[in-house]
């Protein structure tokens, strides 16, 4: 039963992501998550004590669908460490943030919806700054050229092509995109 409970609250929280990403915060209601999980009315307000607990989760479980499967962890421990693999690894991530696009988006909204709650902005910056140092830590670890800085200036400045791709597709092609993931790769991480 437990395992049904969890499976259930997955999809709830799942829900509650795709609600953020069309609707805003604003739309997020435990009505709205019910119809968007499609389960009876009152579901979701059995599974969150609160709005604040559904924001929350929501913001949690962003964080673990971003996160890259098996395959890929192997492929980028396998690969040469230099910065043309660098550039492929931070296109591939990119890439596979990008196609989370209501995931993104949601998570956009829990951002700006942290800065009036302060248990989600608490969750959000500790995962946010768990997130950061995980890789830096992974990229020290890993060969591959640059430093700590190096890590945190790409994280920014690819965080934001992410939102201009996601926000205003029309704005970059893809092959401009590519070039700008290379070029910030190239400019930020320093030569061997």
């Amino acid at each position: 039963m437990a395992r049904r409970n969890d499976q259930r609250r997955a999809a709830l929280v799942d829900a509650a992501i795709e609600v953020l990403a069309r609707e805003g915060a604003r739309g997020l209601t435990f009505r709205a998550v019910d119809t968007e999980g499609a389960v009876p009315n009152g579901t979701a307000s059995n599974y969150f004590a609160n709005r604040d607990d559904l924001l929350t989760q929501a913001g949690a479980r962003v964080y673990e669908r971003l996160q890259p499967d098996e395959a890929t962890i192997t492929r980028h421990r396998e690969a040469r460490r230099d910065r043309e693999t660098y550039v492929e690894l931070m296109r591939e991530l990119v890439g596979r943030v990008s196609s989370f696009r209501t995931g993104y988006l949601a998570l956009l909204e829990l951002r700006l919806e942290a800065t009036r709650r302060p248990a989600l902005r608490e969750v959000l910056t500790e995962r946010v700054r768990a997130d950061v140092e995980a890789n830096v830590s992974y990229h020290l670890a890993s060969g591959l050229p640059g430093d700590a800085t190096a890590v945190k200036l790409l994280y920014l400045a690819l965080n934001w092509l992410i939102v201009e791709q996601l926000t205003l597709p029309e704005v970059l092609t893809e092959e401009e995109r590519d070039v700008l993931v290379r070029a910030a790769v190239e400019r930020i991480v320093a030569a061997e």
